[in-house]
């Protein structure tokens, strides 16, 4: 897989000689697995995609933005890219403009320079993985429908890269503004029903009711994954994680909830009301269960307080849903008895108390079976 493989960048040194060093600074193996380009072609295109040639040096980068060079590296470091001498001339004037809008964004009192780093992680952390995504979507497009090898399709997605770019970066800057857009709205917009939720589900102990945020948090996960990943070969396998992914992302996206990441086998997303969370747990359970190219899944959706962190969610509720999720029989959803009650009465959704369980780190609970009431569901095209 392209994860895999090593990364590199053309650097020029104190000499004035150009080489490619990889995230440790050391000079990029050979390897055949790489599409064969010249040294040429790969500065031509690297001017295009960082928007000039390499002109400065860190030091250089770092005073012309009027900061040192600790900060300029530490922010350098935060993007996830690999060091560089700092007299060596590997950077370009756009470089220079990232360095002094981070800066700017400090000293103009927005943000703190520990803010600063923690978004520059989240965007060299998001976008190391989008592209990774994006080029074996192409590769693998190609090789599905031009007839051609791995390699040769890796050849002419460099040949084609350069008209690709700018609908690329218009793309995903309308995709950023949408997301912050919800991102403000779910801050800023607060319905009736949401604050009459905010004080539902499970009641938490001290320092779970500090917790900012009440969610419905839930978990699906594909059966027999570990099983089914010894009998698969790679491609086969990585066709079944992907499918599952984007299936389970769409389900999301229509029940109004935001996915939070997926680990393999599994997928962890989060509502803004208990009904939200159970409808989708529920088109999880059922998608799936009428796959028969798919395995089947099990799930849980919990109400409760929770901490997001770098994209991420954490707390009791986080640990609740999983632990739920463990016990779930195949093709079911479980939900604890709290989140069960302030469900009740809903006709959308029967719920069937289940069989005390002793579930690590809290002890005995009393889950309930979450199944289809009256209504269709999410609609999904």
């Amino acid at each position: 897989m392209a994860a895999d493989r090593p990364r590199g960048r053309h650097v020029r040194g104190r000499d004035g000689r150009e080489r490619s060093v990889g995230l440790d600074g050391d000079p990029m193996p050979l390897t055949t697995e790489l599409p064969r380009i010249g040294s040429r072609q790969a500065t031509s295109i690297e001017a295009r995609i960082l928007g000039g040639d390499h002109t400065l040096s860190r030091r250089q980068v770092a005073k012309n933005a009027g900061v040192s060079l600790r900060w300029a590296r530490r922010l350098w470091r935060a993007m996830g890219f690999a060091n560089v001498d700092e007299s060596a001339v590997a950077f370009t004037e756009r470089d220079l403009e990232a360095l002094r809008t981070a800066t700017g964004l400090v000293r103009d009192g927005l943000i703190s320079e520990e803010a600063a780093i923690s978004i520059a992680r989240a965007f060299g952390q998001m976008t190391d993985r989008m592209v990774i995504w994006q080029i074996e979507a192409i590769v693998e497009d190609m090789v599905a429908h031009l007839g051609i090898s791995d390699t040769e399709a890796r050849e002419r997605l460099i040949a084609e890269l350069p008209a690709m770019i700018e609908p690329l970066q218009e793309l995903l800057s309308y995709a950023w503004r949408r997301q912050l857009n919800e991102g403000v709205q779910r801050l800023a917009v607060r319905t009736e029903s949401q604050r009459r939720w905010a004080s539902g589900g499970r009641h938490p102990a001290r320092r779970e009711a500090e917790l900012p945020i009440a969610r419905a948090v839930g978990f699906a996960d594909l059966v027999s994954y570990t099983s089914l990943s010894r009998r698969m070969n790679e491609q086969t396998l990585a066709s079944l994680v992907t499918t599952f992914e984007a299936r389970c992302a769409e389900i999301i996206s229509v029940g109004g909830g935001r996915m939070i990441k997926t680990v393999g086998d599994e997928v962890l997303y989060i509502a803004d009301t208990p009904q939200a969370g159970a409808e989708i747990a529920l088109a999880l359970a059922t998608r799936f269960a009428g796959d028969p190219d798919m395995p089947a899944t099990r799930g849980a959706v919990v109400w409760g307080r929770i901490l997001p962190r770098l994209g991420d969610v954490y707390g009791p509720t986080v640990n609740m849903a999983s632990r739920l999720t463990a016990i779930a029989d195949i093709g079911t959803v479980l939900t604890d008895e709290p989140t069960a009650q302030l469900l009740a009465g809903n006709e959308r959704f029967v719920l069937t108390p289940q069989e005390s369980a002793n579930l690590r780190g809290f002890g005995e609970v009393h889950p309930v079976l979450l199944t289809r009431g009256e209504g269709a569901g999410l609609v999904l095209d």
